[in-house]
């Protein structure tokens, strides 16, 4: 896990050709941890059984995939039951916390990915990938060590989808760790994956799908709150307003 430390930043991009990447709003996040990966399917299997492998595309060290957002609230059910008592409660990132890693944390890098300019050095996509996910940590990461949040696979977050969402938060000044609408019927997916092109890969592009939804371009990093607890009451928050 990475920490990565907190700050305003501006989520969303006003030049965007799309318009749920509209308006650019600030934003203020707390510290927090997130995974120098996505999800392998070594952890995966080390968490949900030997015989419990629904990627399509196999291999220890590539990400998992075909997993839909409930699949990975039952994985860290799972994992977290496992280290009872740690410090550690692993849950998914907010989309906010997930486009801020993604582009630098503190830093703020200028690239439109996560980690340069330049997508065949920082992500694998349609043009690099021969047409399947790859094994994790093999191109450049991010100005916080972060791998492959541009590219190889979809990454879900927290929060529930809607595409008029940043207007709201616009409206509001600067919102502090938001955690996305109280409800929807769509959760949030970030990143692009190993089969689309540059532009559905960038770091403020915004995608959704079903929480059953399950798809070989889907996956998921993990992320953590630095003081125990605060992930419980996140996850409380979330059930009461997705009731």
């Amino acid at each position: 896990m990475v920490l990565v430390r907190g700050g305003t930043f501006r989520m969303g991009d006003d030049e965007s050709e799309f318009s749920e990447e509209k308006p650019a709003h600030p934003v203020q996040l707390q510290d927090f941890y997130i995974s120098e990966f996505p999800v392998t399917q070594a952890l995966w299997k080390a968490v949900m059984g030997p015989q419990n492998n629904p990627s399509y595309y196999k291999g220890n060290d590539r990400p998992v995939e075909t997993v839909s957002w409930l699949d990975t609230q039952q994985f860290m059910d799972r994992l977290n039951g496992m280290i009872k008592g740690s410090v550690h409660h692993f849950r998914l990132p907010t989309e906010a916390e997930w486009e801020y890693a993604a582009r630098g944390g503190p830093h703020q890098a200028s690239g439109i990915f996560a980690g340069g300019e330049h997508l065949k050095e920082v992500g694998w996509y349609r043009k690099t990938s021969h047409k399947e996910t790859k094994d994790v940590g093999q191109l450049q990461p991010n100005e916080l060590s972060i791998y492959e949040m541009s590219g190889n696979v979809w990454e879900w977050c927290q929060d529930w989808y809607a595409p008029g969402y940043y207007r709201k938060c616009l409206n509001k000044g600067v919102v502090e760790q938001p955690a996305g609408p109280v409800r929807g019927s769509e959760r949030v997916l970030r990143g692009g994956s190993w089969d689309y092109g540059p532009v559905f890969c960038r770091v403020s592009y915004r995608n959704a799908l079903h929480p059953e939804g399950r798809d070989g371009h889907v996956g998921f990093r993990l992320a953590r709150s630095p003081v125990s607890g605060s992930g419980a009451s996140f996850e409380q928050k979330e059930a009461v307003g997705a009731t």
